[in-house]
């Protein structure tokens, strides 16, 4: 019997939608163990490897950029416009070597989140396309207007090509896709123990004055980060090499750790906007200190997300790179709604591929 082979295409932008994708990826192969994981992505290894404990396949190739970005707030549009041209030009060719990759491979399922093209390969390989995401990339493009309305266009119509979207929480309307099925949070989850953490990392400080910072794979420029001396009570935990030597800042460098491996222990986590580590932190119900980001579509849907469903503080931009960061000893504000949102997003989705693999 051959074995089920699954496709796993990801956007190549920042680490947020590889890590979701390689959570629903570890839950797929620990369900059923006979598939075979082909992930496509620039993003590195070790990454995939810290969320997918299984063996998998890594093809490196990027068939979209998402946003150009120095960081994971400032973003080239002139940049992002210029290199999103340069796909169009060359769709069919990119759509051609990669026909000819799932082809060989028998590939009996693509699952992407969320590049456009993905469509385009499944329908020429004759391979069902399902998609997972809270937005898509017409979304943010369009916000920006001019020259990016055509290019949102053209995503839209690739995204109309798909079988299935697995739409996840905090989303856009995300109209273009024909078939739409709402699911619950998706990420991963710790790998050790709270004690297990505390004493590898020598962490003493109580949970209620541990703050973990995370800001993407992108990390942030000009973080001030000589306001934690003032808060000397307080413990903080980054994954920002290039951050100072503090006393009370733990720099993590190993790769096997995760953010969500330090938020059991955290009280709160101060992060920029982004759905992995909004949906981690509120899976495992940890508040959230963040800030708008206005010139990013999906922000807003995430700030939103949040104060319906966790307790959560939003600080202006000026406060956080220009501020005394007082805002530490606040209370978060309570989520406004009383129902918690769905949890269960990796198994849901992972059920449905797996019923399907199951068939052929």
């Amino acid at each position: 019997m051959n074995r089920p082979i699954l496709y796993l295409a990801i956007t190549n932008h920042g680490f947020g939608h590889t890590t979701r994708t390689a959570s629903i990826a570890a839950e797929i192969q620990k369900l059923y163990p006979q598939v075979l994981l082909i992930i496509v992505t620039t993003a590195p290894r070790w990454l995939l490897e810290s969320y997918i404990p299984g063996d998998f396949i890594l093809r490196q190739r990027s068939f979209d950029l998402g946003v150009v970005q120095t960081d994971s707030l400032t973003m080239d549009k002139v940049a992002t416009l210029q290199k999103l041209k340069e796909i169009k030009k060359n769709q069919n060719s990119l759509i051609a070597s990669e026909v000819n990759f799932i082809r060989q491979n028998r590939v009996n399922l693509i699952l992407a989140d969320v590049p456009f093209l993905a469509t385009g390969f499944a329908q020429a390989a004759s391979v069902p396309c399902w998609m997972t995401s809270n937005f898509s990339w017409d979304f943010i493009y369009r916000d920006w207007g001019g020259e990016f309305i055509e290019i949102a266009d053209w995503i839209s119509d690739w995204y109309t090509k798909s079988d299935r979207l697995f739409r996840l929480p905090f989303h856009a309307p995300m109209s273009a896709f024909p078939n739409i099925i709402d699911v619950g949070l998706t990420g991963g989850s710790p790998k050790f123990s709270a004690e297990e953490i505390r004493t590898t990392w020598g962490i003493t400080a109580p949970q209620e004055k541990t703050i973990l910072l995370t800001f993407g794979g992108l990390g942030l420029q000009a973080i001030p980060y000589e306001n934690i001396r003032k808060f000397s009570d307080w413990q903080f935990i980054t994954f920002d090499a290039s951050a100072p030597d503090l006393p009370n800042l733990i720099k993590i460098k190993n790769r096997q750790y995760r953010p969500v491996d330090f938020m059991p222990i955290c009280g709160k986590v101060m992060s920029k906007p982004g759905y992995s580590t909004f949906a981690e932190a509120t899976l495992l119900g940890l508040p959230i200190i963040t800030i708008p980001r206005d010139d990013f579509a999906e922000a807003a849907l995430l700030l939103t997300g949040i104060q319906n469903y966790n307790h959560h503080q939003i600080i202006q931009p000026q406060d956080f790179f220009d501020g005394n960061w007082d805002f530490i000893d606040d209370l978060p504000q309570a989520p406004k709604q009383a129902q918690p949102m769905a949890k269960n997003g990796n198994e849901t989705i992972a059920k449905a591929v797996i019923d399907y693999l199951q068939l052929m």
